[in-house]
């Protein structure tokens, strides 16, 4: 039974979206938390081609409600992105089941940490298949709730065309995810986070699945679930349904059984700062550690990007592929420098870290390329945690909007400045709604690119 969809007002005048809908498909549903009121475990799953650092941000504010971080985990599959035929191997791409078997194994390990007899799953688009798929299978009893944040659970095309992909509504893998009346497993709360049509992964056309002009087979609804609570978070985009801070309230909410005490992020006296190098062996991002690599951090002025004496911090990365940890303020502005073999020398400029982590992740740039030949610097601007929206948001690099930032339903995390030659060394500003980090372009023909990485 479909109830009628309504409104909650949200309470958190800071929020920017004030409303959200209410879709659910059975009222026995609940969100209540575990016997006792006590909150189970966490365990977080990031989405294709991503890595676990983008849940740094959620798990700050999990922290800053009282979740202590021992209770909480994030996977980093090895393999993140997807096959293009999920029954034929491909290099450093996983298949669903592998998927499933990383994710179990990284359920038996939060539960034998805790000693809890089940977790809470929050996923980001892939991450709900790979969520889904455990519980299908054999896993419902290790599992309280799971929340699917943008995952296409309907698919991201529902056509006759590669039946074997897992982003195929019509293909052998969602056919079996989403049979019968119902498309959830007793005995687990589920809860679908989604765009009000701002998914570039849930669109009727697929201009943004590079197909113009002919139909998905999908909708703006595809990734809510008969028998879920389904909500609607307004003009979110794909990301942002898991990592804005509007996602983290519901996520809260729906696993703790009560609205967040604070939606900021509480700062930390002394903050410690660790991480993990990877690659992208045969242009393919992977979580696999990266060995041999140097990580050289600079306190670096929030104005200017201009270094603030010698490096902070140094390390090399042995066969883990591991740095850190780094004790830094919460206050300091920081450049890493990542020398990594066969990738240029990436200077990553970020905003202050308010709380330590230990899933701050570095992969360097993307080679030069031929676009970049005739640059004398490179600045990318990067937003992991969603999209740039235009003209949904303030977005300016070098104080004018990217060029190669399309309007509309959000689809670019990443815009491109190339500099000439007499340019080299200048201060350049990245400017994301309030997040501002100012970077210099250094010189492209000693093999270093710049990124202004944005953290929220």
């Amino acid at each position: 039974m479909k109830l009628s969809r309504r409104t909650i007002l949200l309470a958190a005048g800071s929020l920017p979206f004030a409303t959200a809908s209410l879709r659910t498909g059975a009222i026995a549903q609940t969100t209540a938390a575990t016997p006792g009121n006590e909150v189970p475990p966490i365990l977080f799953v990031h989405g294709n081609g991503d890595y676990d650092a983008l849940w740094m941000t959620t798990l700050w504010r999990m922290e800053s409600n009282g979740i202590a971080r021992e209770r909480m985990a994030a996977i980093n599959f090895t393999d993140p992105n997807a096959r293009s035929d999920d029954k034929v191997e491909q290099a450093n791409r996983s298949s669903t089941e592998d998927q499933r078997r990383e994710l179990t194994a990284a359920i038996a390990e939060l539960k034998r940490r805790t000693g809890a007899a089940r977790v809470a799953l929050v996923g980001s688009s892939r991450g709900g298949y790979a969520i889904r798929n455990v519980i299908k299978n054999g896993g419902a009893g290790d599992v309280s709730h799971a929340v699917l944040c943008g995952t296409p659970n309907h698919g991201v095309f529902a056509t006759d065309d590669q039946p074997n992909s897992e982003f195929n509504g019509r293909g052998a893998f969602l056919r079996a995810l989403n049979e019968g009346e119902s498309e959830v497993t007793p005995g687990v709360a589920f809860l679908t986070l989604r765009s009000d049509g701002m998914d570039k992964y849930a669109q009727a056309d697929g201009r943004f699945i590079g197909k113009p002009g002919t139909p998905t087979g999908v909708t703006n609804e595809g990734p809510e679930l008969k028998g879920a609570t389904n909500l609607v978070l307004g003009a979110l985009d794909h990301r942002e349904v898991a990592f804005h801070p509007r996602a983290f309230r519901e996520i809260y909410k729906f696993i703790a059984g009560r609205e967040p005490a604070r939606i900021a992020i509480v700062p930390e006296p002394v903050v410690r700062l660790s991480g993990l190098v990877t690659g992208t062996p045969g242009g393919v991002p992977t979580n696999r550690p990266v060995a041999g690599a140097t990580v050289d951090i600079f306190r670096v002025d929030p104005d200017t990007g201009d270094r603030k004496g010698g490096a902070v911090h140094s390390a090399t990365t042995g066969a883990d592929g591991r740095w850190g940890p780094a004790q830094i303020e919460p206050s300091w502005s920081l450049e890493f420098v990542l020398t990594s073999p066969g990738a240029p020398i990436t200077h990553i400029y970020r905003s202050p870290f308010p709380r330590s982590s230990d899933v701050v992740h570095l992969r360097a740039a993307r080679p030069l390329g031929p676009a970049d030949k005739d640059a004398g610097a490179v600045v990318i601007m990067s937003r992991p945690r969603g999209y740039f929206g235009l003209p949904r948001d303030v977005v300016l690099l070098d104080g004018r909007e990217p060029a190669d930032v399309k309007p509309g339903v959000p689809t670019d995390s990443a815009a491109t400045l190339r500099l000439a030659a007499g340019e080299v060394g200048r201060n350049i500003v990245a400017q994301f709604g309030e997040e501002r980090i100012v970077a210099r372009a250094w010189a492209a023909q000693e093999n270093r690119i710049a990124i202004a990485e944005l953290t929220y």
